[in-house]
């Protein structure tokens, strides 16, 4: 991980298309804008984890899904014979 001290108004920059700028420094708090292409998504970490969480979710097959579709294809099978 690269470690930066900035001030307020001061920014840096991530391979010439994103840039990172401190606007305010406020006790525990830090706001920052970014700048980036509109192809870029850009989250917060905690949203971010709850995306991936999802789509771990929503990519994973449940057993009850499994169960009815192993009944038709031995229904299937059974129909053949």
């Amino acid at each position: 991980m690269l470690v930066l001290s900035r001030k307020k108004g001061e920014s840096i920059v991530i391979q010439d298309h994103i840039e990172v700028t401190v606007l305010a420094v406020e006790g525990d708090t830090v706001r920052i804008g970014i700048s980036a292409p509109k192809h870029i998504d850009i989250f917060r970490q905690e949203i971010y984890a709850a995306i991936q969480e999802a789509n771990r979710e929503s990519a994973t097959p449940l057993a009850a899904n499994i169960d009815a579709f192993m009944e038709r294809l031995r229904k299937t099978e059974n129909k053949k014979d």
